[in-house]
């Protein structure tokens, strides 16, 4: 029975698709005029859940899709038609063998919202408390799972070949597959919610809603119901006297400090999911999350500073350090295109100047010199331009360089005051003095053996075995044809003298000298064709 809905599922993509325009897909690849992006959005709509998930997924993914594709998917909406009560009632009978009557005092049937892969109702605990509880949809997880498996038997036959992506399209498939695994494991979510709070317990202007555990499962998440404000409502901000410029500036201070000293962040903030409770700001859904390593984090705390302080070579050294080669890099032309970039930002006032164009430009300028950058920095990328946007909203005269660059300023110097310590210090002053005592035996070294003619420069020279190549076929081919030319000339004297024995009354040797002299020539005039080269 899996079998024949595969099929049929199978058929169905197949047609949708191709009804939208992109039959082409398997001969040609993402190049079929102007109306192609929006035609895959409505494509995925159609599709359903799973395919508004995945496309939502892959609007984060610049390194994938071109431009255009990125911002019309990520127009998608996420607004499905409600599950019947009775299938939501059979995930609770699933997860915890009661219903909803034996688990809650009172249970909203009809959702407040309902999404791609879950819905949310509004319900009041036994002991008072009011709660919104997350119910993923029946069978979506399978659903999902086919879906991808779907996808990539069309990636199996497809004959499109993505040169231009950094990543393969198998590999691409396999982290959306991952994320959609993550995102529908609500126990993760749980812990998300959980660690975020923990993280975040000592900022003020934070609020973060609270889980209640045993109400929790795979499928079935239950938090705190916040009834506050949608932080992009700006009427209903200003009836409540809340000072914008001050939430845009904690909306991004709370961001930097999520991504330079957390490395754990909201990885959605869209409108919808930040909602202002008094003056604080209360985040929702933590179903997406990104993570930082350590060592990712350090260095993108070097990135700000380095940029901050214009060290070209230093954010070189950062980004080379991070990311994967994909080929010769070289160094002296990744110096030229930081360097051009970094003059047209700097010569730019900060308030035309966006953090997630920064990020970009700098992927794509890495991108060009044969550095791919860790994926996990795609999620970040799109993260920033939904808060810039939300700060932007609220509060036009804020810019987040404005606030990133001093806060990452403050926090190094914390960091390096707080990792110093006595003993570090006197090591390295002792190392120091020490290098510092030899350096003037060093130069007289150096001029001695100037003078003496024992000094060496060592030259080192990259690519030039092609040239070295090509420039020897070209000695070869004169010296060939200096030798065939000597042969015409030598055979053509032996003729005229008559030397050595004679056939039909001409010289045998110069006949002989005559033909080896033709087919050399003919070899030599047929390998200067075939290289392209007259």
């Amino acid at each position: 029975m899996i079998y024949k809905n595969s099929v049929q599922r199978f058929r169905e993509i197949v047609k949708i698709m191709a009804y939208y325009g992109f039959g082409y897909l398997v001969d040609k690849g993402l190049k079929n005029g102007k109306k192609s992006p929006a035609n895959l959005r409505k494509a995925f709509e159609e599709l359903g859940p799973t395919f508004i998930k995945i496309g939502q997924i892959l609007s984060t993914r610049t390194d994938i899709l071109p431009a255009e594709y990125i911002e019309e998917l990520t127009k998608l909406q996420d607004n499905v038609p409600p599950e019947s009560f009775e299938d939501i009632n059979s995930v609770f009978l699933a997860d915890f063998s009661k219903g909803v009557d034996e688990l809650f005092l009172e249970f909203d049937k009809t959702p407040l919202a309902s999404a791609s892969i879950a819905q949310v109702h509004r319900a009041v605990l036994h002991d008072g408390r009011e709660v919104i509880v997350k119910v993923q949809r029946p069978h979506i997880y399978e659903k999902m799972k086919m879906d991808i498996s779907i996808l990539h038997r069309i990636l199996g036959i497809t004959k499109v070949k993505f040169k231009d992506a950094l990543i393969d399209p198998k590999e691409a498939l396999e982290e959306i597959s991952l994320s959609t695994e993550k995102e529908l494991d609500f126990e993760l979510e749980a812990k998300n919610i959980e660690r975020f709070a923990s993280l975040n317990k000592d900022i003020d202007f934070l609020y973060i809603p609270f889980v209640v555990r045993e109400m929790c499962f795979k499928n079935i998440v239950t938090m705190e119901k916040i009834d506050g404000i949608k932080i992009t409502d700006i009427p209903r901000l200003h009836e409540e006297k809340v000072e914008l410029n001050a939430l845009g500036r904690n909306l991004a201070l709370s961001f930097f400090k999520q991504i330079f000293e957390d490395g754990f962040f909201h990885g959605d903030p869209h409108p919808g999911n930040i909602l202002v409770v008094g003056n604080k700001l209360c985040f929702i859904d933590f179903g997406i999350m990104g993570e930082i390593s350590p060592s990712l984090k350090d260095a993108l705390n070097e990135i700000f500073i380095a940029t901050a302080y214009e060290d070209i070579n230093k954010l070189i050294s950062v980004l080379m350090s991070i990311g994967i080669r994909k080929g010769f890099v070289d160094r002296n032309r990744l110096y030229e295109d930081i360097d051009y970039l970094m003059s047209n930002y700097l010569s730019t006032s900060l308030r035309n100047i966006k953090v997630s164009v920064v990020l970009e430009d700098v992927f794509d300028v890495s991108g060009r010199n044969n550095i791919k950058m860790p994926k996990e920095l795609t999620l970040l990328v799109k993260t920033m331009v939904i808060v810039e946007g939300v700060v932007s909203k609220i509060s036009p005269d804020i810019n987040l360089l404005d606030v990133a660059i001093p806060y990452v300023k403050a926090s190094t110097r914390k960091s390096w005051l707080k990792d110093i310590s006595l003993e570090e210090v006197i090591l390295k002053a002792f190392r120091f003095s020490n290098d510092s005592s030899k350096i003037p035996s060093k130069l007289l070294e150096l001029s001695d053996s100037i003078i003496r003619g024992r000094a060496r420069v060592q030259l080192e020279h990259k690519n030039i075995d092609k040239p070295l190549h090509s420039l020897n076929r070209m000695i070869n081919r004169l010296a060939a044809s200096l030798l065939i030319a000597s042969m015409i000339i030598g055979s053509s004297l032996i003729i005229d003298s008559n030397a050595g024995s004679r056939v039909y009354g001409m010289s045998l040797l110069g006949l002989l000298g005559f033909i080896v002299s033709g087919i050399a020539s003919l070899w030599l005039l047929i390998s200067i064709i075939r290289s392209g080269k007259m």
